[in-house]
């Protein structure tokens, strides 16, 4: 798996990520719901692997399995992004050191405000943008950033300095997103000439493109603006394929010849 820099953020981890937040809310997602030692030997399995960028949240539960991977694995093999909704100052403080316990670190390599959902959270959540740049400050936190669930909110966040990272929803389809494709693609443009790194989420279109997984994953390789993706891998099955496909695009990238989906067949890849 190769490896890639967060736009101008200094993190530099593997183009792929595996997820854990599959149809996650209220503390459970599909990964967690494999059952805590079948998640945790997934996690590990994949790093083995070459899959380096770990993506969770205080949403999906998913926070002791990374920990107890990365037991094994080693903190400073690993990069990892988590997400908190906090909405005040108190709250966030409290995430914060709640997540650093959780995952046992010392800290997060990404943080992210999770889910903004209108245009105006640049001011709404100003106070805790200032807590989380504390932080930051401190070495608890390595890079802030966001992910919306509204094009307003993305929008703005391509206009905000603060942010440094965006998890962006985008597939080829247009499912599970908040605008067309070429609309997304046009804001993240912006977000990348401006130097914050872009990971893809939604990829496969949350398994609605699973049946063909190797053109949704095509298009967003494709796409200069995407630094890396997040799937939400489910099996060894899922990791290996979606590791080969990746790896023959990036050769094929590498020597300038074109690589063509041959066929595509189904996967519970998120």
């Amino acid at each position: 798996m190769h490896r890639v820099i967060l736009g101008d953020t200094g993190i530099e981890t593997s183009y792929l990520s595996i997820g854990s937040g599959s149809e996650g809310y209220g503390g459970n997602s599909d990964q967690t719901r494999l059952g805590f030692d079948k998640f945790v030997e997934l996690i590990q399995y994949a790093y083995d692997k070459g899959v380096t960028f770990f993506d969770t949240a205080d949403g999906y539960g998913s926070h002791p399995h990374f920990k107890a991977a990365t037991k094994v694995i080693g903190r400073e093999n690993v990069q990892i992004t988590s997400k908190t909704t906090a909405k005040t100052v108190e709250k966030a403080e409290s995430d914060v050191n709640r997540f650093l316990q959780e995952l046992g670190t010392d800290h997060l390599d990404i943080l992210l405000l999770h889910c903004m959902t209108n245009a105006d959270w640049v001011v709404k959540m100003r106070p805790v943008m200032e807590y989380l740049s504390e932080c930051q400050r401190k070495g608890i936190v390595r890079v802030l950033g966001v992910s919306c669930h509204n094009f307003g909110a993305f929008e703005a966040a391509a206009n905000e300095e603060w942010v440094e990272v965006v998890l962006a929803r985008i597939n080829y389809d247009g499912v599970h997103m908040d605008e067309t494709p070429e609309n997304v693609i046009r804001v993240m443009d912006t977000m990348h000439a401006r130097g914050k790194g872009i990971y893809g989420m939604k990829v496969i279109g949350q398994s609605r493109l699973a049946g063909e997984y190797k053109s949704a994953i095509k298009f967003v390789y494709d796409l200069d603006c995407v630094d890396a993706m997040t799937i939400g891998m489910l099996s060894r099955a899922d990791v290996d394929q979606n590791v080969a496909w990746i790896g023959e695009l990036h050769a094929g990238s590498s020597s300038g010849a074109p690589v063509t989906p041959e066929s595509d067949r189904a996967s519970a890849n998120r």
